[in-house]
Order: structure tokens, then C-alpha cells, then sequence
């Protein structure tokens, strides 16, 4: 998809005609924290792009900046607001129910604020999970912690009943935090509403380890899971140095894009192999892995390998197709098939290996978030937030140029951000693995 024919303007629930209860922080410009619907942040940043776009008389692609807004939609006082978190498990997801409940607690006076439990079952009563209400108090340590406190789940829901339950409780602001998934499902409940001519904003908080959300710079959880992927590859360094034809195999996780395999590479250069689904490689034949592998045994007596969890599926193409409950395609285990596969082949080249396989994925989603995810998700949640109590639906905030904007979710939704394989990042890359090319 271009990334200049789509359209950026932001769905609204109304007029905004309340004034923030927020005070300006800044007596000197008159405006203080408030933004404006008219601040723009460019998402091509390069003049020359810029210049030439300007010249055929278009303007520049740009999004709404987040931010706290002078009037909001809402009556704090009479507004109830909903939470909930979907899919799988990431770090900061605890910190972003935090610091919305704080958002609402302290800057806009909310207290009537509830966690939907495990998903969007939650809003299904034949499953009978019971509402939690957040307070501050209930919320007070989560950043300490990994998971959810809400729960999660898979799976689809009717939309209608989500809705209705949405009625129900009187609920005008419902946060969803989620992968691709979970913010299409966000957008039909969106719709719905709309279809019902209610008053209810959908604002999403994307969530996805992988780094792959489509005109998003950063999703929070992958700064952290690179991080911890960092000291698992200088694990099997270690162990792949301290053996003849010692070989250190590490997957991570990366469903379609490679971005976590890549940055760790980058940031832990004892590497020697990357495989991510966007670089097409073979195992058999002149160039392919196996025997690129063998020649750098012979050269230097150790190498360490490291795979994203969606590279190679091409392998397993006799294999069953089956599905989660979310409707995902299940992967199969790239890194046990080349563990067996690595060793068959030495075994049969007569050539004794020590292979160690690590897969820290379980390990790196329940992990708590570091420094820096901590900060990003505290900026998100609150530029949420400032987005829904604005009136502003139908939309997701996200990281642009390292500004906090609304994206409107038609435009992220159901496409994807992958390693441009002729860009710098996987350039350096392959500098510094030093890899050959693994294509016949």
C-alpha cells in the first residue's frame, strides 16, 4: 500500500465543548500542554520529499499529534470507561491498564473505571467473567509485574453482544490493547456502535512484540524483548566457544517480520547466521545454510544461529495447516527442525557437533517490561486517554517520528511492517554476521 493515498483524519463522537479539567502547564504561551486537532506531525520527515510533494500542489502525509486537547466530549463526572486486553501475552501490557487508570484517575477525574477479564470474553455472560474495577490503589504496582492482571484470551466474539454488553453497563470509552487482531475487531465494534448511533469511543492501544504494526516506529514489549533475546544469543556464544563445533541455535519470536532477530544481532554481534521471514534461504545446495554452516565450523570451530519463529515455513508445505482460536495460522517449529536437521546432517558428514537450542519466547512475553517500554507505555496510555476523552473513536496512537499521533484504524489495520531486505538495518546486518547469501 502507498503510504500516501489513504486518508488521516480521525472519527469524532461530536463536538467537543467541555473544558479540560486539566490546567495549562505553561503561563508564557498561552496554550500550555493543550494541543490542537491542526498540530500535525509529518510521517516522511525527509525535505526533499517534502519540497516535491508540496510542488505538485498536495499536502505532505501527516497525522494528528496526541496530546490533551483544550475541550473534551466527555462529562467526567458522569462518563464510565472500560479496559481490556486480548491475545497473547506481552511486557508493558500491565503498565498501559496502569497508567490509563491513572490518566483517567488524576487528570480527568474519572472513578468509575473497569477491567474486562480474559478478553473479549469478558463481555460475553455465558462465560461468566465477573467486571474488575481499577482504581489506583488496584493498580498501584503493576508495572512490577509481567502479564495482565486483567487476563487475555483468543478467539472470536460476536460483535453485536459486545456491544450490547457495552450498553448495558452505560460504558462511553472502552481501551482495547491488542495485536493486528484485536484492533479489527475494535474497528467492527466501532462500527456497530456507529450503526446503533451511540455515543461510545473505541480508542486502541496496539500491542505486538514483533515490531510489525503497520506506520507505527516502535510497539511497545519489543525494546524489552530484544533486551532479554540479547543476553539468550551471548548464552549461546558462550556455550557454542566452549565446545569443538560447539553451535549455539536461538529462535525468537517474529511471526512474518524479523525485527527482533535483526536488532538483537545489531546490539549482540557474536551472530553468525540470521534467518527472518522476509529473506528467502535453502538448506541444501551450493549456498545454502548447511553447508555456509560447515565451512564456518572448519574456519573458526564454533557458530551461533538465531531465527525468527515465521522463517521457513516453506519447509513444513506437506504438512497440516491448522489454526488458533483467533483464526492464526499455527507455525510450526522452525527451531526443532533445524536442530534435528543440523544434526542429521553433520551425523551424516561424519563430523561431530554440540548443538545447544534455546527458545526463550515463553520467557521473554511474561517478562516484566525494562526502562524503556516502561516510558513508551505510559506516553501511549496517555495520549489514549487524551484522544477518547476528546470524542475522538475508531483510532489507535501510536509512536510516529517519535511523536505520539492518532492513526486511524482503517489505515494500520490487517497490513504489516516487515525488514526492508535492501534497507540499512538488514545491511548492517549482514555486515556484521559477515553471512553469505544462503540462496541457490
Amino acid at each position: 500500500m502507498n503510504k500516501e493515498d489513504f486518508d488521516t483524519s480521525i472519527m469524532t463522537l461530536g463536538p467537543a465543548k467541555i473544558p479540560s479539567p486539566l490546567r495549562a502547564r505553561s503561563e508564557d504561551t498561552g496554550s500550555g500542554c493543550f494541543v490542537s486537532d491542526k498540530d500535525r506531525i509529518l510521517v516522511n520527515i525527509l525535505e526533499d520529499h517534502v519540497v516535491k510533494t508540496i510542488k505538485r500542489g498536495k499536502k505532505p502525509l501527516s497525522f494528528e499529534q496526541g496530546g490533551p486537547r483544550k475541550k473534551i466530549f466527555f462529562d467526567p463526572s458522569k462518563l464510565r470507561c472500560a479496559v481490556v486486553s486480548c491475545g497473547g501475552l506481552c511486557p508493558g501490557v500491565n503498565d498501559v491498564i496502569r497508567a490509563i487508570v491513572l490518566a483517567l484517575y488524576y487528570n480527568y477525574g474519572l472513578r468509575n473505571i473497569y477491567g474486562i477479564r480474559y478478553g473479549l470474553q469478558g463481555f460475553i455472560s455465558s462465560y461468566g467473567h465477573e467486571v474488575m474495577e481499577l482504581t489506583p490503589e488496584s493498580v498501584a504496582h503493576l508495572h512490577e509485574r509481567g502479564g495482565t492482571i486483567l487476563g487475555s484470551s483468543r478467539g472470536h466474539q460476536d460483535i453485536e453482544s459486545i456491544v450490547d454488553a457495552l450498553e448495558r453497563m452505560n460504558v462511553g470509552l472502552l481501551f482495547t490493547i491488542g495485536g493486528d487482531g484485536t484492533m479489527v475487531a475494535s474497528a467492527k465494534i466501532s462500527e456497530e456502535i456507529n450503526k446503533r448511533g451511540l455515543k461510545i469511543g473505541v480508542i486502541g492501544i496496539p500491542k505486538t512484540i514483533d515490531n510489525d504494526i503497520y506506520l507505527v516506529d516502535r510497539s511497545f514489549g519489543f525494546d524489552t524483548a530484544v533486551s532479554i533475546a540479547v543476553d539468550v544469543i551471548g548464552g549461546a556464544h558462550n556455550e557454542s566457544i566452549s565446545a569443538p563445533n560447539g553451535i549455539g541455535l536461538v529462535k525468537v519470536m517474529g511471526r512474518y517480520s524479523g525485527f527482533i532477530a535483526t536488532a538483537a544481532t545489531l546490539a549482540m554481534p557474536d551472530v553468525n547466521f540470521v534467518l527472518i521471514p522476509e529473506s528467502d534461504f535453502e538448506l541444501e545446495g551450493p549456498n545454502g545454510l548447511l553447508k555456509a554452516l560447515k565451512e564456518r565450523l572448519i574456519l573458526r570451530k564454533h557458530a551461533v544461529i538465531v531465527v525468527a519463529e515465521g522463517t521457513g515455513q516453506k519447509f513444513f508445505a506437506n504438512r497440516e495447516e491448522e489454526r488458533d482460536a483467533s483464526g492464526n495460522i499455527r507455525l510450526h517449529d522452525i527451531g526443532v527442525f533445524l536442530k534435528d536437521t543440523i544434526k542429521a546432517y553433520f551425523n551424516d558428514q561424519g563430523m561431530g557437533v554440540d548443538l545447544k537450542y534455546i527458545d526463550p519466547s515463553y520467557t521473554i512475553r511474561s517478562a516484566s517490561a525494562n526502562a524503556s517500554d516502561h516510558l513508551l507505555c505510559g506516553f501511549l496510555a496517555r495520549g489514549a486517554v487524551h484522544a477518547g476523552m476528546a470524542g475522538k473513536t475508531k483510532m489507535l496512537v501510536g509512536l510516529c517520528n517519535n511523536q505520539i499521533v492518532h492513526i486511524p484504524m482503517e489505515a494500520s489495520v490487517g497490513k504489516r511492517k516487515q525488514v526492508d531486505t535492501s534497507g540499512d538495518m538488514w545491511m548492517s546486518v549482514v555486515e556484521t554476521t559477515g553471512q553469505p547469501s544462503l540462496k541457490n
